[in-house]
């Protein structure tokens, strides 16, 4: 059992968890993450770590509340545990001094940005992150920012915090205007494309994170398999990071878009067998 030491609201259905893991948070590095179970009914679902401090104890992840293992997680509260909790999985991001970087966190992508620029800075690099959303109420970790990186750019969708546009724009802005030695894009699948084939031409080395396409952890379920290089990797057991111009994203892409099609297709099929036996037990 791990119990919840602080539970923190820091967007629209987006919580920061703080958690009793000594083991863990020993052997923990930026970029790596724990599979939790709440209990012994519930799901495995990978989180990356946000935080851990080895003298307390303690790592902490950020979660957003989207599906019924996630809402549940983040219903939870400071005293409450849960089941499981197992880590910390995949390679930790290599840090050294490398010069000036661009971090980019896009929606929940910035919660596992933050200990990367972290790391990074301590480092000796010159860390500037752009952090992109699509409203102010999901803009998490910009203050936590501020206090150690060179500069912090805010865009939204809509303008409502920082500028309105793309992280890309300010990318492109940003590169026109000084040289860069590293580029990390952590978010949606198709801003981490479009950050690849930005920085490509500009032979600027760029690594992305594909956490987000991760399940069992493990490598066993196949479902984070990517084209990297020509080559089948798994993103659980391989990465969570990889070089960003080597990723096949069109192939990732059409992959999750397969996943959702079948996920869409048997919880149709559920519901349908629901109202069947529902109309059965009414006769």
């Amino acid at each position: 059992m791990h119990k919840i030491i602080q539970k923190k609201p820091l967007g629209q259905d987006i919580y920061l968890l703080e958690f009793e893991a000594a083991d863990i948070a020993l052997a923990a590095g930026a970029g790596q993450f724990v599979m939790l179970r709440i209990d012994e009914n519930g799901e495995r679902f990978p989180l990356t770590l946000y935080d851990f401090d080895k003298t307390r104890g303690t790592v902490s992840v950020v979660c957003q509340a989207v599906g019924k293992s996630t809402r549940k997680l983040c219903s939870l509260n400071a005293g409450d545990a849960v089941r499981d909790m197992a880590g910390p999985l995949g390679h930790a991001v290599e840090t050294r001094l490398i010069g000036k970087i661009i971090i980019i966190g896009g929606g929940v992508g910035t919660a596992e940005a933050f200990p990367i620029a972290r790391a990074m800075q301590r480092s000796g690099n010159d860390v500037t992150v752009i952090i992109g959303a699509r409203s102010r109420n999901l803009v998490i970790s910009e203050q936590e920012m501020r206090a150690f990186c060179s500069k912090v750019i805010v865009v939204t969708d809509d303008g409502s915090c920082g500028r309105k546009g793309l992280v890309t724009d300010v990318l492109r802005e940003l590169m026109d205007s000084e040289r860069y030695d590293l580029v990390y894009a952590i978010g949606p699948a198709i801003m981490m494309k479009k950050v690849s084939e930005m920085t490509l031409p500009r032979a600027v080395k760029t690594m992305v994170s594909l956490n987000s396409i991760m399940i069992d952890g493990t490598g066993m379920c196949g479902g984070c398999r990517i084209i990297y290089g020509g080559k089948s990797r798994f993103v659980c057991v391989d990465g969570p990071e990889f070089d960003g111009h080597k990723v096949d994203f069109d192939d990732m892409m059409r992959r999750g878009a397969q996943y959702r099609r079948q996920e869409k297709q048997s919880l149709e099929s559920y519901e349908h067998q629901c109202r069947i036996s529902g109309q059965q037990e009414t006769k």
